[in-house]
């Protein structure tokens, strides 16, 4: 049975420019991987209207038994200033024991780091009792309409069980073992448009400033205390993200202001009864002068929260032993799919150090890459033993 290098493999996944929603061939490559591992696997590729096509790869090894699922995206965010890197992104290097690429701690080597495992594994245990899945996007940095929303859509229709499922986000903030992710918090955009009437700034009573308008309203919903937190979460934040008044003449009050605003919310709430919250001050200070108002959402996802189980244990013991720390096990930072997998099977977060994700020189210490490897394989040796 062949074995794959973890080190290798991940320096492949990361010269395929894949920048969300763009495939770049990464796919059918890492297809072709898991095909010589003996996976039986289908490209499923998604075109919902309004958005650019997706292909995702869902990969089994097994009939039978529990079914272990990996989750993972092979997209990535754009490099930015490439003279800016001290290597070209999609040519990745290592340099003072570090992997240097985009896409080398969110998440190619995540995923390299699984295959390898997956290979050393079934060298070992050939006939093992159960399955092992992959689920892997092309659309998580993007706007994961045809991603993994998608693919468990097409899943839960095929009836395909899966018992636990293993993100491979990077989900450590400094070292690797700090961190486990067993929920995230809900995410909810809003643009609130405020109409007033534009006129001469000398004659304001024959005007109506929208600008009045939304200040007020974005001094409320900014100090609102939505809640003190709980020990699974910290407190729900509102955090004011654009301000727009599109006025070229400083002689004239504007018709129109626009403001955008996201809040990262908990499991006290959802994204229903935010709305109805917000919607009430709006109502209340658009009314009580006399403008009118338009708002948007967009949620990203409810706030989810996996209860630990056995599995989740069984995981933290084995982060551990190889790296010498105690996982916490947390809630914090953004969305992952996770809040689309959890419909289909309870699971948790663990990948790599995700201190330079998204920056210039995204880079991954080599020796973590061989310990997530280590860490991945003895999951995979624990849960089907």
């Amino acid at each position: 049975m062949q074995k794959f290098n973890e080190l290798k493999l991940a320096k492949e996944l990361i010269r395929f420019p894949s920048i969300t929603p763009v495939d770049a061939g990464v796919i059918k490559f890492l297809e072709k991987k898991l095909k010589k591992l003996g996976f039986k696997t289908k490209i499923l590729e998604f075109k919902e209207k309004g958005f650019r096509p997706v292909k995702n790869l869902y990969a089994r090894l097994g009939k039978k038994g529990p079914n272990l699922c990996y989750a993972g995206h092979l997209d990535v965010v754009p490099p930015g200033n490439i003279k800016d890197w001290t290597v070209n992104p999609f040519r990745p290097s290592v340099k003072k024991g570090h992997l240097i690429g985009r896409g080398a701690n969110d998440m190619k080597s995540s995923i390299a780091a699984f295959v390898a495992a997956v290979s050393i594994f079934i060298s070992k245990n050939n006939k093992f009792d159960g399955s092992i899945s992959l689920l892997i996007t092309g659309d998580e940095e993007g706007d994961a309409v045809n991603g993994t929303k998608k693919v468990v859509e097409y899943l839960k229709k095929k009836r395909e069980r899966i018992n636990f499922c293993l993100v491979g986000e990077p989900t450590n903030p400094n070292k690797l073992g700090e961190m486990i992710k067993i929920g995230r918090r809900g995410s909810l955009t809003g643009k609130l448009t405020i109409f007033g009437m534009q006129g001469h700034v000398a004659y304001p009573q024959r005007a109506n400033n929208p600008s009045t308008t939304i200040v007020k309203i974005l001094n409320e919903i900014k100090e609102l205390k939505f809640d003190k937190g709980n020990k699974n979460f910290q407190p729900t934040n509102l955090e004011v993200t654009k301000i727009n008044i599109d006025n070229r003449a400083d002689n004239i009050i504007p018709a129109k202001a626009e403001a955008n605003f996201n809040i990262r919310f908990n499991n006290k709430h959802s994204s229903v009864s935010i709305k109805r919250k917000l919607n009430n001050i709006f109502k209340k200070i658009s009314s009580k002068n006399r403008s009118k108002y338009k708002i948007e959402y967009r949620v990203s996802g409810e706030a989810f929260l996996t209860k630990p189980n056995q599995t989740t244990f069984m995981i933290q013991k084995i982060i551990k032993k190889i790296t010498k720390i105690k996982p916490k096990l947390s809630t914090t930072g953004g969305t992952s799919d996770l809040r689309f997998i959890r419909k289909l099977s309870p699971g948790l977060e663990f990948g790599l150090v995700g201190k330079t994700m998204h920056k210039v020189d995204e880079a991954v210490s080599v020796k973590d890459l061989k310990n997530l490897t280590k860490i991945y394989q003895n999951i995979l040796q624990s849960y089907f033993k």
